[in-house]
């Protein structure tokens, strides 16, 4: 019988998980087994889980789970050097240059297990199956706009956290900006057309900002693109991959600009590609903007766990998204998983 085993996250402000209690209910009607681990932070309480069947383990047991099981989670793994015997589905950040991803391969190596990257589930068009990016763009573009706010000010952005909802996030962020009596600031938007993008959009216009959509074929001539320092905001929607354009050189720094505050909601600051090379590593819920200019000002804000800023709505969203994918895990042989185990091992040959 196929195993699923739902851990707890590990990372400090992950209250996101990939399957609601509707959707165990529905895989154990296929008969797929399905373990959820309590958890201390989850946001949806482990009665729904209990509610529908599931079997309960404790949190973060999944190392001792039993070897056929497929282990399930969003963010990363602690960074321990373990070997890793188990099947994963999670967001491995491993197949696009990351540095930290080697490792992680390494892992997998040593113990004989494999990585599903949940950002390499593909359907036979090529189109992810299941995406957080919605929620991305738009936590993203909220942080941006408080880090924009902070400047106003004469501050850095101070930590953010955890909204029950949209509504709350945005009453919030509203007031912050009403009480600078200044007008809304300008953004361009890379990546308008995807989901990322589409959710920046949809909060930068909900905050009264005027925002211009770029997409493919604004950006089709490789750069350099000056427009984006005319923009007070810069919200990057675009993942970074082999021929990505660089957006935001390191000589505009220095160079005469309007923009102030960049918002890489992709976030590959260790990545070989990224489009936004003016900054060398992920901001925190802490601290969410890391000043790397000072005359004239620019921050960066590059958190990599956007939507557990609100983590209900999203993981209903992606829950949803991905169950259709979740009920074919009696098949590995074929499909959606059989494309992301090729990658996988393109990735892990060369160790």
């Amino acid at each position: 019988m196929t195993h699923l085993w739902v851990r707890a996250e590990q990372r400090p402000n992950e209250e996101r998980v990939g399957l609601t209690p509707e959707g165990a209910k529905a895989l154990l009607g296929k008969g797929i087994r399905v373990t959820v681990e309590e958890s201390s932070v989850r946001a949806i309480p482990i009665e729904g889980y209990v509610a529908a069947g599931c079997e309960i383990a404790a949190e973060n047991s999944w190392p001792d789970a039993p070897r056929d099981a497929i282990i399930f989670g969003l963010k990363e793994l602690p960074e321990d050097g373990t070997p890793l015997p188990h099947r994963h589905i999670m967001f491995g950040h491993a197949f696009k240059g990351q540095h930290s991803g080697k490792a992680l391969l390494q892992r997998f190596k040593a113990g004989g297990g494999t990585l599903y990257d949940l950002e390499y589930l593909v359907d036979d068009t090529g189109r992810r199956v299941a995406a957080f990016g919605y929620w991305a763009g738009y936590a993203g573009a909220a942080v941006t706009l408080k880090t924009w706010a902070a400047q106003q000010r004469g501050e850095t952005c101070g930590p953010v956290g955890v909204y029950a909802g949209k509504d709350t996030l945005l009453a919030d962020l509203g007031a912050e900006l009403d009480a600078l009596n200044t007008p809304r600031p300008t953004a361009i938007v890379i990546g308008a057309l995807g989901r990322v993008g589409t959710g920046a959009a949809d909060l930068l216009e909900a905050m009264g900002c005027a925002v211009t959509k770029w997409d493919m074929a604004e950006t089709a001539s490789g750069g350099p693109f000056p427009e984006i320092l005319d923009h007070n905001l810069f919200l990057n929607c675009i993942f970074a991959r082999p021929g990505t354009p660089v957006f935001v050189p390191r000589d505009a720094l220095t160079a005469p600009r309007a923009l102030t505050a960049i918002g890489d909601v992709a976030c590959d600051p260790d990545s070989d590609y990224n489009p936004v090379p003016v900054y060398d590593r992920a901001t925190t819920w802490d601290a969410p903007a890391l000043r790397v200019a000072t005359d004239p000002v620019l921050d960066v804000m590059a958190i990599d766990n956007l939507p557990s800023m609100l983590p209900v709505e999203s993981s209903q969203d992606y829950a949803d998204q991905l169950l259709g994918t979740l009920l074919s895990l009696d098949d590995l042989s074929s499909g959606v998983w059989t494309r992301a185990e090729a990658d996988f091992i393109t990735h892990s040959k060369d160790l």
